[in-house]
Parts: C-alpha cells; sequence; structure tokens
C-alpha cells in the first residue's frame, strides 16, 4: 500500500473535531461529581517505583468508577485485564488511560537523552522515539512521560541525564523531534502514545544542582532559557504537560495559574492535559503554600491542573470543596473535558483494547530492527573527548588485550537510569562484545581493578600486571547507572571511588602502549585527572542495550565517532554552572587583577560545548557572506568549505554561531543558529551553506516579547562552540 493510502484510512479513521467533542460533550452530562473526579486521578499500579510509594487498592478504584487513569501498567496481556474492568464492570465504561516512563526506549532502550542528543542527528532521536512509542503501545501503554526538555547548566543535578543539555535553540529542535516520534502522524493509530512536555518549568535551574529544590530566575532568564522548549512542544502538538516540582518567584509550578493558565493555555494555546507529578499536589503543604492538603487540592484545580498523580487529593479533597462553593462545578468539567478529549483522540472509545495487542508485542518487542537501530543511534552518540597521539582506534592485528575497570562487564549499567521495561539481560557487556569481535586470535584479560564507587584496593595489582603484559589496554570507567537520573545528585562529580587512581597505576604500566578508556556516565564529569592519564577518552554515556557493541566497534574503527557535546565539561566542579552562551560583563577576563576570573582555574571548561573529534581530521576555510548588510525582511547566506584532511571518512557537525554585538538588553557572547551533519571522505571537500534571516536574530525585548532590532552581528561557524568570528554583517532598520 502507498504512503498515500495510508495516510487517508488515518485521515478517514481519524474522527472529526466536532464528531469528538461532541462524543465528549454527551459522557461529561451523565456523569457523576464522584466520576468526574474519578476521571482526574492518576493511581499507579505500582510494576515500578517512579517515588514515595503511597498503599492504595486502585483496582477498588476502577470498579468504582473513581480512577481514570493508571501508571506503571504495561504488557498485553495485564493491560487488557485493567481494562477490561473499566470498561465493562463500571457504569458508564469509560476506560482507562495508562501512562508508563518511556524515557529513552520501552524494551529497546536507547543511549539516555542526554547520550542521544549528542548524536546531532534529529532524524535519528525521533525514530528512536518513534520505536519506543511502538513497542510501549504494544503492550497496552497510551503515554508516556516524555520528553524531557529542561535546559539544564549545572551537572551536579542528576536529571541532567533525562534533557538535551544546556543550548535553548537545540533543545527546542530536539524536543519537536521527540514529540513528532511519540505521538507520530495520527493519534488513533495503533503505535503511537501520547507525549508529555516536563518539567514545565524551570526544574533544569534547581538551586545548587539539587533535585527537587528551589529554582531562583528572573522573569528574563525563564523567558529566554527555560521556557521555549515547552513552547516548542506546543507548536509541536504535544497533547500532556507536567508542572515542576520547583517552586519559581515563591509560588510552586503545581500552583501557578501564571505558568498553567495563562502562559500555558491563554498565551500558547495549549488544549490537551497538565497532569501533575508524583504526588506534587501534595508536597505543597511542606512547600508552605498550603495548610493541608484541602487548601492545596484548591489550589492546584485554580492553577489549571487537570489530573493528580498517584498522590489522591483530587480523590479525597475535591468533592468537598465543589460542595462548600470553593471550587466550581465549571472547573471540574473543563477538567474532565480535557482528559476524556484526549482518550478520544486516541480512539480508546471506539476500540479501549486496541493498544493490548499479543501478536505486536511478540512482533515487536526487541526486535532485530529495533536493536539495530539502538545500536547505531549508540554508535552515533559517542563523543571522541580527546585523542592523543591517535590511540584509537585500536590495531585490528593485537595479540592481546587488557580490559581493565568496573564497567567492563556491567550489563545493567548499560542502561542507565529510567530505563522502563528494559532488561539487563539483553545488554551485551563491552568486555562480552569485544570478545565476540575479536574471537579467539586475541587474548583479553578482564580484571575490574576496583569497585564503581568503593574504597577497595586489592584488585589493584592484578590490573597494573594486566596492563603490563598486554599489547593494548581499555579502561571501562564511570558511573553506575542510578548515580544519575531522579533525586542522584552529586557534589563532586569526578570519577567516584578509586577510579582515578586505578588509571594512573594502569597508565604507568601501560606507558608506549595503546591506552584508551571509555565512560559510562549520565552527566558531565569534572575529569581533568583523567585526561592527564589517559591519552583517548571515549564519552559512550549509559548507550542502551546495543551499547556493548557499539563500544566495540567504535574502539577498533569500524566506525568513527561523530558525536559533538551537547554539555559542556567543566575542569572543577566550583565552575558550575559553565554553559557557552554565556553574557559579557563589564569586565571581562583579561590580565588585570579585577576582572571576572578565578586565581585558580581558567574560565573555559574542560571541554567546550559542541565539541567532539573524529578518527580523521577537519579544516575550515574561510567564512564568506553573501551581503555585509541585510534588510529586515531580507536573509544573508553564510557559506563555509568544510576538508577532510585526514586517512578515513567521517561525519562533521557543522554548527553556526551568532552574536548580536550591541542591543536594548544584554545578549550572550554566541548563540547556535544552525547546523548541518556532513559526511566526507578523505581529502574530499564539502561546501555548506546557512540562511540568516531576521527571525534568528531575535531576542526577547525589555518588554519580554519578541523583538528584532537593527544592528551589527557576528558569524561563527566551526567544529565546536569554539568556532572563530568569520565575519560581520549589519541588519538594516525597518523601512
Amino acid at each position: 500500500m502507498s504512503k498515500q493510502a495510508v495516510k487517508s484510512q488515518a485521515a478517514n479513521r481519524k474522527p472529526s473535531a466536532d464528531k469528538l467533542e461532541r462524543k465528549v460533550k454527551a459522557l461529561l452530562a451523565k456523569m457523576t461529581l464522584a466520576e468526574k473526579i474519578g476521571q482526574m486521578t492518576l493511581f499507579t499500579a505500582m510494576w515500578a517505583e517512579t517515588g514515595p510509594t503511597i498503599d492504595r487498592n486502585f483496582m477498588q478504584y476502577v470498579r468504582e468508577g473513581r480512577c481514570g487513569s493508571i501508571f506503571n501498567a504495561y504488557t498485553a496481556d495485564y493491560t487488557r485485564s485493567l481494562q477490561k474492568v473499566a470498561v465493562e464492570e463500571t457504569r458508564l465504561g469509560i476506560p482507562l488511560l495508562f501512562g508508563f516512563d518511556v524515557i529513552h526506549g520501552h524494551r529497546t532502550i536507547f543511549p539516555i537523552p542526554l547520550g542521544e542528543a549528542c548524536s546531532w542527528d534529529l532524524a535519528l532521536m525521533e525514530k528512536s522515539a518513534r520505536i519506543a512509542a511502538t513497542e510501549a503501545a504494544a503492550e497496552g501503554i497510551h503515554w508516556t512521560f516524555a520528553p524531557m526538555v529542561d535546559i539544564a547548566r549545572d551537572p551536579r543535578w542528576g536529571r541532567v541525564a533525562e534533557g538535551a543539555g544546556e543550548d535553548v535553540w537545540l533543545g527546542c529542535r530536539i524536543a519537536e523531534a521527540r514529540v513528532r516520534g511519540f505521538q507520530g502522524e495520527d493519534l488513533t493509530a495503533d503505535d503511537t502514545v501520547l507525549a508529555c512536555a516536563k518539567h514545565f518549568a524551570a526544574y533544569g535551574g534547581a538551586e545548587a544542582g539539587r533535585d527537587y529544590n528551589i529554582v531562583d530566575v528572573s522573569e528574563r532568564t525563564l523567558a529566554e532559557t527555560y521556557l521555549p522548549p515547552f513552547k516548542a512542544c506546543v507548536d509541536a502538538n504535544v497533547r500532556t504537560f507536567m508542572p515542576a516540582f520547583n517552586e519559581i518567584a515563591g509560588v510552586p509550578c503545581t500552583a501557578s495559574r501564571a505558568l498553567l493558565t495563562e502562559t500555558l493555555r491563554h498565551k500558547w494555546g495549549f488544549t490537551g492535559v497538565v497532569a501533575t507529578d508524583y504526588t506534587a499536589i501534595n508536597e505543597l503543604v511542606p512547600h508552605g503554600v498550603a495548610a493541608d492538603l484541602t487548601q492545596a487540592g484548591q489550589l492546584a484545580i485554580e492553577a489549571g491542573v487537570d489530573m493528580d498523580m498517584q498522590g489522591g487529593v483530587y480523590f479525597t479533597q475535591l468533592e468537598a470543596l465543589v460542595n462548600a462553593g470553593k471550587v466550581s462545578p465549571a472547573a471540574i468539567d473543563e477538567a474532565v473535558r480535557r482528559i476524556l478529549r484526549v482518550k478520544a483522540e486516541l480512539g480508546l472509545f471506539e476500540d479501549p483494547y486496541r493498544y493490548c495487542c499479543e501478536k505486536r508485542e511478540k512482533r515487536l518487542i526487541l526486535s532485530p530492527g529495533h536493536k539495530a537501530a539502538a545500536q547505531k543511534t549508540a554508535e552515533k552518540s559517542l563523543v571522541l573527548l580527546q585523542n592523543e597521539d591517535n590511540a584509537l582506534p585500536f590495531a585490528k592485528n593485537l595479540r592481546s588485550l587488557a580490559v581493565i575497570g568496573p564497567l567492563a562487564k556491567s550489563q545493567l549499567e548499560l542502561l542507565g537510569n529510567w530505563y522502563g521495561a528494559g532488561d539487563g539481560k539483553e545488554v551485551v557487556s563491552v568486555d562480552a562484545a569485544l570478545r565476540a569481535k575479536l574471537g579467539e586470535k586475541v587474548q583479553i584479560t578482564t580484571v575490574e581493578g576496583c569497585d564503581i564507587d568503593g574504597e577497595d584496593a586489592s584488585q589493584l595489582k592484578a590490573a597494573v600486571a594486566a596492563a603490563r603484559k598486554a599489547d593494548a589496554v581499555l579502561l571501562v570507567l564511570g558511573e553506575r547507572g542510578n548515580m544519575s537520573g531522579e533525586a542522584s545528585c552529586r557534589v563532586d562529580i569526578d570519577l567516584p571511588g578509586l577510579q582515578n587512581r586505578l588509571a594512573e597505576e594502569v597508565a604507568a604500566a601501560a606507558r608506549g602502549k595503546p591506552f584508551a578508556a571509555v565512560l559510562f556516565n549520565g552527566r558531565p564529569l569534572a575529569i581533568g585527572r583523567l585526561t592527564k592519564a589517559v591519552p583517548s577518552i571515549l564519552e559512550a554515556w549509559f548507550p542502551g542495550t546495543m551499547g556493548g557493541q557499539a563500544v566495540a566497534e567504535a574502539i577498533f574503527g569500524d566506525t568513527n565517532p561523530s558525536g559533538k557535546l551537547v554539555m559542556s565539561f567543566p575542569r572543577h566542579t566550583g565552575q558550575i554552572p559553565i554553559y557557552y552562551a554565556a553574557k559579557n560583563t563589564g569586565r571581562p577576563i583579561s590580565n588585570e587583577k579585577y576582572t571576572s576570573k578565578y586565581l585558580d582555574c581558567p574560565n573555559t571548561p574542560l571541554f567546550v560545548f559542541g565539541h567532539g573529534l573524529s578518527y580523521t581530521t577537519f579544516s575550515y576555510g574561510p567564512l564568506r557572506l553573501s551581503a555585509t548588510e541585510m534588510p529586515k525582511r531580507g536573509k544573508i547566506t553564510a557559506a563555509i568549505k568544510v576538508t577532510n584532511t585526514g586517512n578515513c571518512a567521517g561525519e562533521e557537525v557543522v554548527q553556526l554561531y551568532l552574536r548580536d554585538l550591541v542591543a536594548c538588553v544584554t545578549r550572550p557572547l554566541k548563540e547556535l543558529k544552525g547546523f548541518k551533519k556532513i559526511n566526507i571522505k578523505p581529502g574530499a571537500s564539502a561546501e555548506v551553506k546557512f540562511t540568516i534571516t531576521a527571525a534568528d536574530l531575535a531576542f526577547v525585548g525589555p518588554d519580554l516579547e519578541p523583538l528584532v532590532e537593527a544592528g551589527e552581528f557576528e558569524v561563527m561557524i566551526g567544529g565546536s562552540s569554539s568556532a572563530p568570528v568569520g565575519g560581520r554583517f549589519t541588519l538594516l532598520p525597518a523601512g
């Protein structure tokens, strides 16, 4: 069947907006207040632990029509059994909505989102979300609590692993791609899930990098940095939103009408469902804005929260609030209308069991095609941080290899955090992948050397001995999977335990030999000691189900790393927050004492945003602008020639940065405004062009609204945010 025919079928299946609204209106008219509140209640089935455990007899509430949505339940058989109760044993037969944290894959686990973002491949990221949706949907899931689109510039915060890093423009593009991937082109199809933009807003700015902490942020920074990716999700038609745990300007987001109603609904036109994070309404009491759960429930409904996740506040408090006249029935109706609407958009009223399909489950889960896509994504996410003396790739004619480190044989750890329904037994470790790849022709000796974060030094001697005997040495280091993610913040983000000592002692034994390290971690690390000890470092993040194979292919040059960092690596924790799009000061760094700098450390990061090496090298020619002046409704082309000056083919992410030199409010030193990923053969060149329009020059003006202002701009194109200034142009005044 042609694509056109498939789209035509989807269009015929998709209910019209008018028909959908009539269905919702008719159902709403039949509902009691208790049944309406039930639709606003989301309880866990406890198949996964994603927050504080609250004992709820959720099945009894489903039978009573007092629970309209369930999360942490999956498999076609189990969700069908739950759905059958809702549809066949309740008065109105309203189907349940099933949600689950499908963050970076469902059963086939892809690299953590931070790692995947380093691929700078939007189509690849959309595809990974699409695959995750097809697997999740086959197991009865309708809704994922992703993507997390929080801009994050503090790697102490564990949840940097779930996002796309520090840049606003790139974060918007990745947010759009992931929403498209999860939701597909037609929500009534049986392989799509509702996406959820989270955490609204500024959760990535948690003070001291500590999860759930307050966020102290100006209205300008909120508008410039933290809100744009959420607006991008609305523009991509995301159907659900999740408020953040944190407060902004003294108001917890779950109780913020300014955010959830005035900005999200009135200004941006969002029509979907707002569902809280886990027990967030309850937490308004310890926040100190509600005296008790009754007041907390009132604040949340007045702010614009439609659904209460797990806390049971709406479940226990809303009916009394309505009866007391403190919450209007119209507010309840509007929330329920939105919830019923997304259920109708999914086609659940036509076929409540459409997502519970054992045949699709068996065919799709961990299918060869999905695993191949996961391996490709892991390969594209690898970032070669440094490669002194071309230590990597290792030669294929090695006779012996020492694989040393606490993560060498790890399986489960490679899945990282939030691995959903993934199974560590499906993962091939780096050690096993290398043995399978190299066979018996290479003698491999594997020694852990130390624990991930322990202080037991008893294996160090064995590690040094193995390194001394081998032709080449590979260190496999990093964090445990649960050392990043929610509630996993670290004040010291260097390698934990004895891993630096292990690297330094092995380095002495490996001197003169091919020697490299692979890192598995969920955040940028402050690895100054490691960079001095090891000539080559390959950042693999937590790469997912097929991560071991991806690393093995790269170590021996069968793939060429092409990833670029989406988050700066600090030299020291004391530099945090550190990010490339910083603003200047009135006393910029110089040799003078009274300027903005440290006494004991350079201002610059260890590895900058956009950095990533290759097994080949690239040179950039002079930047050429099509004009030096641009009318406000015009455009300028920036072009540059990129040449592969090495000995093998490679991919390069060519990045465009702009700087507004003088504006009515201060502007960053540079901002990413475009990129192109190109593959060039050795000795060949490619002409890369970017079109710059006034839209690329817009910024948040004094009134916090978009503004395009005439003036002079610098243009930089290169392989990282360290790209030099290549040209200038002037945006002319209107008229």
